[in-house]
């Protein structure tokens, strides 16, 4: 997906300084996302992003922070549906999965990812958050 070229690069710049490490960004099919959601959060329903922290290896020659992973077909609709380009939408969601490798949740933490995310989407010139668009009336 031609959308996905520099997604890296960005989101190295857009990353909070404490996020040092290695992360791998993998964009796949809808009906896998699906199947990676059933098997790893037991609902059986695609989702736009995965995040898979990695288990510290203390031998490891870099930091690994973990995994990403994006639904290419979801991103697409949500692209649609928010009127902006399908690079941005893999920015918005590729941020969003390194928070949570960061250790955030937005489900527990009083606000706390909202704000990360906020700061960070205007720092890498995003027009609105994963969160606050699900905030959004």
């Amino acid at each position: 997906m031609g959308a996905g070229r520099g997604l890296g690069a960005w989101l190295a710049r857009t990353a909070p300084s404490r996020a040092r490490g290695e992360v791998t960004v993998a964009l796949i099919g809808d009906r896998r996302m699906r199947a990676l959601n059933r098997m790893f959060r037991g609902l059986d329903a695609v989702t736009d992003v995965l995040s898979f922290p990695a288990d510290p290896d203390p031998r490891a020659p870099a930091p690994v922070l973990g995994d990403v992973v994006i639904a290419t077909g979801v991103a697409a609709r949500q692209a649609r549906r928010q009127r902006h380009a399908v690079g941005t939408e893999l920015k918005i969601l590729a941020l969003h999965g390194l928070l949570h490798l960061l250790g955030y949740d937005h489900d527990v933490d009083a606000g706390r990812m909202a704000r990360a995310e906020a700061r960070l989407r205007k720092k890498g010139g995003l027009p609105v958050g994963l969160i606050a668009r699900a905030h959004d009336p």
